[in-house]
């Protein structure tokens, strides 16, 4: 079995390829096509708009959010394509993984000049979760300079 390390380092190689092949300003579905493609002839199980079910004070609430793609039914996968980062960004990718009880994800923004500024490995407080990952961050609120100082 491939290691998340592993699958989240192949999303990440294949999703800079995509960026300095085709560059920045397609939509959202284009670059999740391409990449949900290109990972599945990789070898990859590749799940496109996995729908996410919940069950909230005993009532079940089917397809409540669709994650972009699920990566080896392992990895969530949120792509976006604008100007900035948003922390609304980061947030939807950590409540994908608790909702599914998977420890890592990959928030991927097209829309950088340079794709490095535009990814971020989420991890879950998860018990599996990849400690090892240089690009690794969980969400610990607003950022500093967000917060009113008096």
């Amino acid at each position: 079995m491939v290691s998340i390390d592993q699958i989240s380092h192949d999303v990440i190689g294949v999703a800079m390829r995509l960026h300095r092949e085709i560059g920045p300003g397609l939509l959202e579905s284009v670059y999740e096509k391409l990449l949900a493609g290109r990972l599945g002839a990789m070898g990859y199980k590749v799940d496109r708009q996995w729908p996410i079910n919940i069950i909230f004070d005993g009532m079940e609430f089917t397809e409540v959010a669709r994650v972009d793609l699920l990566i080896d039914e392992r990895l969530v996968v949120e792509i976006k394509s604008t100007d900035g980062a948003h922390p609304v960004h980061s947030k939807q990718v950590l409540t994908y993984l608790k909702l599914l009880h998977l420890p890592v994800g990959l928030l991927i923004n097209f829309g950088q000049p340079t794709l490095k500024e535009g990814i971020r490995r989420l991890v879950n407080d998860h018990k599996d979760s990849a400690h090892s990952a240089p690009l690794r961050e969980n969400y610990h609120g607003p950022a500093s300079d967000d917060r009113t100082q008096t």
